[in-house]
């Protein structure tokens, strides 16, 4: 269904040819904010780029904020602001999808247009994007676990958030491919909560260690947790002893890449990601429709599936120590 959102500054919609080519103004100049779940990391970081790259070739108002803290509440705020300020559009990373359908909501009644990322469940949003299938990108990450550890042996697992859906589905989707394909293979004790900070992730892998000291592997979720593994891996020696794999950057996993105390890392770009988002966004200003196999025009994105209100694009890369210099992000 194609939808329509009215622009709160102005009556005149906000003209764009979409596919490969800038979005104008004509009277009004959109105002996006991309509201992510933390400031100041590097994943959040190079989506900021993603961000600022929409403004720069658009002329749109096109902007990221992001709470000091990995906190819903904090991010329900910022949302708050913005709802306060008029924005035309929302393009929102959900700390906990759950703890943001009301001010979501809001924002819809308000006429905002709003797209979310990382929350296929999210019922308060027009569109959201999803670099992939979550589950596969799970499995994917499993099935190099799986091989790094000949089969068999303890493994553990680590989320951002409890919270977080598309951490639990990566997390679910590995367990899953684990328990369907490698019988020999044992999760030991629960999914292990970091609140995206490798400091969070070093303690709980110290404890994960202590407790199973026979683990031969760990996967990672936020983009911090691979990081901070890797550290207590390196600190006790055994990088030839275990396997590490998660989601992460080569900005932020590299160093361990290197010495071998992670042994892989996949990702999407989350600068095409925040594009992506705010490519969207124009399109919903402008009363456009999402299509099943459209082209965004950006990498990974050139053939989406369209799955309700979900799109899914088929955006991960896996790397490691022979080719991460190719991702300088």
């Amino acid at each position: 269904m194609k939808t329509k959102i009215k622009l709160l500054a102005s009556a005149a919609l906000v003209s764009t040819a979409f596919l490969g080519t800038q979005a104008t103004a004509d009277s009004h100049s959109a105002n996006i904010a991309t509201v992510v779940k933390i400031a100041g990391i590097q994943w959040f970081n190079r989506m900021e780029e993603g961000v600022n790259k929409f403004a720069e070739d658009t002329g749109m108002n096109a902007f990221q904020v992001g709470p000091a803290q990995a906190d819903p509440q904090q991010q329900v705020a910022l949302i708050e602001d913005m709802i306060a300020q008029g924005v035309d559009a929302l393009a929102v990373v959900p700390m906990s999808p759950e703890a943001l359908e009301p001010v979501l909501g809001r924002a819809m009644e308000a006429g905002i247009a709003v797209v979310t990322h990382e929350a296929a469940a999210q019922e308060n949003t027009t569109y959201d994007l999803e670099a992939f299938v979550n589950e596969d990108f799970g499995a994917n990450l499993m099935e190099q676990l799986a091989t790094c550890m000949g089969g068999e042996g303890e493994y553990a697992v680590f989320v951002g958030s409890l919270t977080s859906q598309t951490h639990n589905q990566w997390v679910d989707g590995a367990i899953a491919h684990q328990e369907a394909n490698y019988p020999d293979m044992t999760l030991v004790g629960d999914k292990n909560e970091t609140f995206d900070d490798a400091e969070q992730a070093y303690t709980k892998a110290q404890e994960v260690l202590r407790a199973f000291p026979d683990i031969k592997g760990m996967q990672g979720s936020a983009s911090t947790d691979v990081a901070g593994i890797g550290r207590a891996i390196e600190e006790r020696g055994m990088e030839d002893d275990t396997c590490i794999f998660g989601t992460s950057l080569p900005s932020i996993a590299g160093q361990y890449l290197e010495t071998g105390a992670v042994d892989g890392i996949g990702f999407w770009d989350p600068a095409v990601a925040g594009e992506a988002m705010n490519k969207i966004a124009v399109m919903l200003l402008n009363g456009e429709e999402v299509t099943d196999g459209m082209d965004l025009g950006l990498t990974g994105y050139e053939n989406v599936k369209l799955d309700g209100k979900v799109i899914f694009g088929q955006a991960w890369v896996n790397v490691n120590k022979e080719n991460m210099s190719e991702y300088p992000f």
